[in-house]
């Protein structure tokens, strides 16, 4: 009889005691808060730009939509897959001077890799000054 009873008192216990982990924790955030201001956030070395002194008189404008298609300020508008077409109205357009910038310009609609594609196909055609415009005015004509 003396195996029955204390059988019965050592019964599956259902609770946990979670106190102690409670404090663990507790300590972990009090370690993170002191230790916080001593972290030093990441450094990016962004490049630098300097105004420029005077603008350039002439530049050549290529305009990307957001669907793709391709034009210059003062021409045409071209399908996204006629990149050769586009270098050759950008050429015919620095007729007199190969050292006329050339700015890209893109709303923020426009796909990063039909700018990258076009800067790539302007690279591959050797022209020397590409950059980025960074606002658009769509032509009335194009609304």
């Amino acid at each position: 009889m003396s195996l029955r009873n204390s059988s019965r008192r050592r019964g599956m216990m259902a609770e946990i005691n979670v106190v102690p982990y409670i404090d663990v924790m507790l300590v972990l955030v009090v370690i993170l808060m002191v230790a916080a201001p001593f972290v030093n956030p990441s450094v990016v070395n962004l490049p630098s730009v300097n105004k420029a002194s005077n603008a350039p008189e002439k530049i050549v404008e290529v305009i990307v939509y957001p669907d793709g298609r391709m034009a210059l300020r003062s021409g045409k508008l071209m399908i996204p897959t006629d990149m050769p077409g586009l270098v050759n109205a950008v050429r015919e357009a620095q007729a007199d001077d190969t050292k006329t910038p050339v700015v890209i310009s893109a709303d923020k609609d426009v796909r990063y890799e039909d700018v990258i594609n076009v800067m790539k196909a302007l690279q591959r055609a050797e022209i020397e000054r590409v950059g980025l415009s960074l606002k658009v005015e769509r032509p009335a004509a194009t609304r």
